[in-house]
C-alpha cells in the first residue's frame, strides 16, 4: 500500500498537526549551529500554509526524559524558523495544555504555531494512548514529516495516527523515495561507504546491502575490527570483540556474492586519542603496539576515490576518521570533495554525523540527497519496518 502524502488530501481551513524534526544542535547560549533540519521542513510547511491550513508544528529537542528542561525549550528554533519562513510563527509553551489549546484556537488559515518540546511529557516516548489522544484533539489531520524519528514508536509518530487521518509530508516522501532507490532500483555499479566508530549499529545494513552492492568500502573506527577479523594486528585501536566474527562472516559472504570489500591499505595512527597527539601514516600491517587508527591513509583515499569514480550510485554512512580533530579529518574531507565532484552519479548521504560533516563543509547542495535521519536511515536500509511509516499505511480514519 502506497503512503499517502499531503498532496492527496484537502487541508484548506483544517487544523494540521505536523510532526517535524527540529532536534537541532544547539549551544548552551541557545545558538543553533546547523539549520539543516529547519530548512528541510520548509517545503511541507509552505505547502500547507499556501493551501490554507492552520499549521501546528510538533517536535522534540534533546533528551529531557519526560520533564521540562529549560535549555531544551524550542524558543531559539522559533526565532530561526521565522527568518527562514519569512512570516511570524506563534509559540505555545506546552503542546497539550489549555495554553496550547488556546493558541490553536487563535490560528487562522495560513498561520503557523510552534508547540513546545513534546518530550517534556513522558507519554510521548511511552506511546501512551491518552497522551496520543490529547495531541490528536488539537487537530483535524496529522502529517508525519520527521524522518529522523519514524523508527521510534512514540505517541507523536505512531499513537496519534490512531485518532486522526494521517499522511506523509514532502520531506518524508523524499527520504523514502531515496531509500527505496538504494534498496530496489539503484543504478550500478552501486558503491557503499561505511565508516564511523562501530560495526554493531550497522550489522543489519551490512547484511542487507551485501545483496545489493557491487563494492563495499570500509573506513572509520569500524575498519579496525574488520582488519582484526583478517588476522591483522591493530595496536590500541578500538575493537568490538563481539563483532569480529560478524566481520569475518560478512567478508566471506561478500566473496561468495561477488562483492568486493575494500579495507584500508594504510592508516593514520596516533599514540593517544587527542587532537595534538603524535601521529603518522603506516601500512595496515605495521600498526605500532599502543597506537590507534584515527583516519584512513592517503593510499586508501586514492583507492576509495577510484572506486567511487566508477560508480553510478553511492551511499555513504559514517566518517572515515575522527573528523572533529583536524589532524584526523583529511580522509573524510577529501571523500566529501570527491563525492561532490561526481557527475551523473546518485550520491546519498546517511544522516547523523555523516550529514553533519557534509553540512559543515557546505557541500550538501552538491549531493543528490543528504538524509535528516541517522538511525532511521540505518534501519530502513537494513530492511526493517519503520513504525512511523507503517502507521501511515494502516486503514485511515475518515
Amino acid at each position: 500500500m502506497a503512503t499517502k502524502t499531503v498532496r492527496d488530501i484537502n487541508v484548506n481551513g483544517k487544523r494540521v498537526l505536523l510532526r517535524v524534526d527540529f532536534n537541532v544542535p544547539m549551544e548552551k547560549d541557545g545558538r543553533i549551529t546547523s539549520l539543516a533540519r529547519l530548512k528541510a521542513s520548509l517545503p511541507t510547511i509552505r505547502y500547507l500554509t499556501q493551501h490554507g491550513a492552520k499549521v501546528m508544528l510538533l517536535s522534540h529537542l534533546g533528551r529531557p526524559g519526560g520533564k521540562v528542561v529549560e535549555s531544551m525549550r524550542l524558543r531559539p528554533v522559533r526565532v530561526e524558523l521565522e527568518k527562514l519562513l519569512g512570516q511570524p510563527v506563534a509559540y505555545a509553551d506546552d503542546c497539550v495544555s489549555p495554553t496550547a489549546q488556546a493558541a490553536v484556537q487563535q490560528l487562522e488559515p495560513g498561520q503557523v504555531l510552534l508547540l513546545e518540546n513534546v518530550r517534556f511529557h513522558p507519554g510521548d516516548e511511552k506511546n501512551d494512548p491518552e497522551f496520543s489522544r490529547q495531541l490528536a484533539a488539537l487537530a483535524d489531520i496529522f502529517v508525519e514529516d520527521a524522518f529522523g524519528v519514524v523508527h521510534r514508536a512514540h505517541a507523536s509518530t505512531v499513537g496519534v495516527t490512531e485518532f486522526l487521518p494521517s499522511v506523509a509530508g514532502l520531506l518524508l516522501e523524499k527520504e523514502l523515495e531515496m531509500m527505496n532507490h538504494v534498496l530496489t532500483a539503484p543504478h550500478h555499479p552501486l558503491v557503499a561507504i561505511m565508516g564511523g566508530a562501530k560495526i554493531s549499529d550497522k550489522v543489519g545494513v551490512v547484511e542487507n546491502m551485501l545483496g545489493m552492492v557491487d563494492v563495499l568500502l570500509i573506513g572509520g573506527g569500524m575498519a579496525a575490527t574488520f582488519l582484526r577479523a583478517r588476522g591483522m594486528e591493530t595496536g590500541a585501536s578500538l575493537i568490538e570483540q563481539d563483532s569480529i566474527a560478524f566481520a569475518a562472516k560478512a567478508m566471506q559472504d561478500a566473496e561468495r556474492r561477488g562483492v568486493r570489500v575494500v579495507l584500508p591499505s594504510d592508516v593514520v595512527v596516533a599514540d593517544k586519542f587527542e587532537a595534538a597527539a603524535v601521529h603518522k601514516v603506516v601500512p595496515d600491517n605495521q600498526i605500532p603496539v599502543g597506537w590507534m587508527i584515527l583516519d584512513i591513509g592517503p593510499e586508501t583515499l586514492k583507492t576509495f576515490k577510484r572506486e567511487i569514480a566508477k560508480a553510478k550510485t553511492v551511499f555513504w554512512n559514517g566518517p572515515m576518521g575522527v573528523f572533529e580533530m583536524p589532524a584526523f579529518s583529511k580522509g573524510t574531507r577529501e571523500l566529501v570533495d570527491a563525492l561532490a565532484s561526481l557527475k551523473g552519479v546518485t550520491t546519498i548521504v546517511g544522516g547523523g554525523s555523516t550529514a553533519e560533516v557534509v553540512e559543515s563543509l557546505g557541500m550538501e547542495d552538491k549531493m543528490t540527497h543528504v538524509s535528516t535521519g541517522g538511525g532511521a536511515t540505518l534501519e530502513c536500509l537494513a530492511g526493517e519496518t519503520l513504525p512511523g511509516v507503517a502507521a501511515l499505511k494502516k486503514p485511515q480514519r475518515a
